[in-house]
């Protein structure tokens, strides 16, 4: 473990290519534009590693010399076809499960996809999906599409929570409640492991073991939490998992996806081309017989590999989550994501991380909340209703004066490491032109339209100094704002 991960001024990894000021086309005096600029958006892609970028080039070589025979005959020992082995204990450490239970493949919607059609079995009494309400919206596709695929409305099928009147996060015992008064009807627990909107870390344990107590499959979108959070998949009894790579994990822009399927559910998987057949005769027989079991869409790379390039007829599965694979991995995608995981183990792994990260995301919430346009969370609707919010008149909205509340939860265990700003007045332009100005100056977070920004210290590669000169720039785009308004 390096000796200054605890040290919140230095950065804790090198291997880190941060874009300068000017490659962002950021604004700043020439003296500055050679700087790097201040990157607190990780949370949306992860930058790119000087190790994977060597990687890269080694795998681009070994393709140009080698060919074909790359697959059998590596330089450096990382033959294609086992490629996926370089990244998968890595994987299988962060998500706090054995190397059986990950897969890496695919991306994540069709991951999302693969898996209920293995463990959303609806049947009439219980066919209801919960989830937490504007989860991301390529889940809630996959869910509404899912739910259509069996004969279901979505509108009846999918119950989405939302927060209470006046509140931007879910609490845990509304959760709870809800799973254990709907448990009877619901097939499907699934949420996101961090909220992507508000940076709520949901109480994964908790959720989990509630959806089981009701006899409901419990999985999860771990798109903003690998990487982020700590996480014990296995011993949590979480049935089944999907994430992407890119943002914490730093594999680059569409980097390949992953999937965590617990081993109780080892021997319970049929390919899915024998329950097609069945599916033919009598649908609603087949989905009270598969109660208790699930199925997979199979493909050759999910194959024993010891016979897998015998080209044998019929499918016999890897056992575990890597006999969802269908086809052979992006050697490229692979690697690139290889080079960051290596930095993750070199670092210690989640635990050391977590706790760099709860303390760069305090500090940089400390700076936020000492603005004079910060507006507490509890003041927030009392002062949409003044400028007239969505339901005022027109032009209300835009009438009060221009702040910012945070809408991530203030207790650190109930977040990650972003922190999601809301700009006031709502439904106004000051969230734009507030990022504006944060790019000018060489700030780069992230919208979500039409009144936030995500800021997000990562501990890999972001500094106090990061956080400080983040809430500078913050604090003078609202003194522009405000100059303007004179």
């Amino acid at each position: 473990m390096p000796p200054q991960w605890s040290d919140l001024n230095a950065i804790l990894s090198e291997e880190f290519l941060v874009p300068s000021n000017r490659d962002i086309g950021a604004k700043t005096p020439e003296k500055n534009a050679d700087q790097r600029c201040t990157y607190l958006c990780g949370n949306s892609l992860g930058l790119l590693t000087k190790r994977s970028k060597a990687l890269l080039q080694e795998e681009l070589d070994v393709w140009g010399t080698r060919a074909v025979e790359g697959h059998v005959a590596h330089p450096y020992g990382r033959e294609w076809v086992k490629i996926a082995n370089t990244v998968t204990p890595l994987l299988a450490e962060l998500v706090g499960a054995s190397e059986k239970e990950v897969a890496c493949m695919g991306t994540l919607t069709a991951n999302l996809h693969l898996m209920m059609a293995a463990f959303y079995k609806p049947t009439a009494q219980r066919f209801k999906i919960l989830c937490e309400s504007r989860a991301f919206p390529s889940d809630q596709y996959a869910f509404a599409s899912q739910a259509r695929l069996h004969g279901y409305d979505p509108s009846e099928a999918i119950i989405e929570i939302c927060p209470r009147q006046g509140e931007f996060t879910l609490r845990e015992s509304d959760i709870v409640d809800l799973i254990a008064k709907e448990g009877p009807s619901i097939s499907l627990v699934i949420f996101s492991g961090v909220q992507y909107y508000t940076g709520q870390l949901f109480p994964m344990k908790a959720i989990t073991t509630a959806a089981k107590a009701q006899g409901c499959v419990c999985g999860w979108d771990l798109a903003h939490a690998i990487g982020n959070v700590p996480m014990a998949l296995h011993d949590w009894d979480v049935d089944f998992a999907v994430w992407c790579s890119y943002k914490y994990l730093n594999s680059g822009p569409g980097g390949i996806g992953g999937l965590f399927v617990h081993k109780k559910w080892e021997n319970s998987l049929l390919p899915q081309c024998v329950i097609v057949l069945a599916d033919l005769l009598h649908p609603p027989l087949l989905f009270g017989i598969l109660i208790g079991i699930t199925t997979r869409y199979a493909g050759w790379w999910g194959h024993d590999p010891v016979t897998r390039f015998a080209m044998p007829p019929r499918f016999s599965a890897i056992p575990g989550a890597q006999g969802f694979q269908q086809s052979n991995p992006s050697v490229l995608a692979t690697v690139s994501l290889l080079g960051s995981l290596q930095i993750f183990k070199e670092v210690g792994m989640m635990g050391p991380l977590r706790k760099r990260s709860l303390r760069l995301t305090s500090e940089l919430e400390m700076r936020l909340m000492k603005s004079r346009f910060y507006v507490p969370i509890n003041e927030v609707s009392a002062r949409c209703l003044l400028w007239g919010g969505k339901n005022g008149k027109n032009g209300t909205a835009r009438q009060g004066q221009p702040g910012f509340t945070i809408i991530t939860p203030h207790d650190p265990e109930s977040r990650g490491s972003q922190l999601s700003l809301l700009f006031l007045p709502p439904n106004s332009d000051v969230m734009g032109r507030v990022s504006n100005a944060l790019s000018a100056m060489g700030v780069v977070g992230d919208e979500r339209r039409p009144d936030v920004i995500r800021l997000t210290p990562t501990p890999l590669y972001n500094t106090l100094g990061d956080c400080e000169r983040a809430a500078s720039c913050l604090e003078e785009a609202f003194e522009g704002l405000m100059k303007a308004k004179l």
